[in-house]
């Protein structure tokens, strides 16, 4: 029996189709919104961590800035880079999500995609940022866990709108 090229995908058979819809302007739409509203609210565990234990807030932003300007260190260059490097990487991620997740799952899925995020994120990629290893792990997956369920919850209201019978 011939593999589709989409075989390393083991988590639903469907899951090659899921993501042929990317292209439908409502994934995009609700990946677009879903990504804004969770690159806002994400932040809320490591900035409460920060708070709570006397560290610069805005670390875990300056680290991300560092994505696109791994040799900066000034944080009136850092700051914007996060924004543009944060967002990209939300809304991209919400299409990701917006494209795999069943309807009805949204946040279990989208929350197992907030953990899986997190390992490719700091695992794998941040190892290589010193400033992005060296942020507390758990406020950061704790982050990824808030972003997933935050794309999770919106993907579900915005998909249920849209099933409802219009009066």
């Amino acid at each position: 029996m011939a593999r589709s090229a989409c075989s390393c995908f083991a988590l639903r058979p469907d899951v090659c189709s899921r993501f042929s819809r990317v292209s439908g302007s409502e994934v995009i739409q609700d990946a677009v919104v879903a990504g804004a509203v969770a690159s806002v609210l994400s932040g809320v565990p490591s900035t409460l961590h920060a708070l709570l234990h006397a560290i610069n807030p805005l670390e875990a932003s300056l680290a991300a800035g560092t994505l696109l300007l791994p040799h900066e260190e000034r944080a009136s260059r850092l700051l914007p880079a996060a924004m543009v490097a944060h967002g990209a990487l939300s809304i991209g991620w919400a299409l990701a999500l917006a494209a795999g997740v069943p309807r009805g799952r949204e946040v279990p899925g989208s929350v197992t995609g907030g953990l899986a995020i997190a390992a490719l994120d700091l695992g794998v990629v941040g190892r290589r940022f010193p400033r992005i290893r060296e942020l507390a792990i758990v406020p950061q997956v704790l982050d990824h866990v808030a972003y997933g369920a935050t794309v999770g919850w919106v993907l579900s209201r915005r998909r249920a709108r849209r099933a409802a019978p219009q009066s």
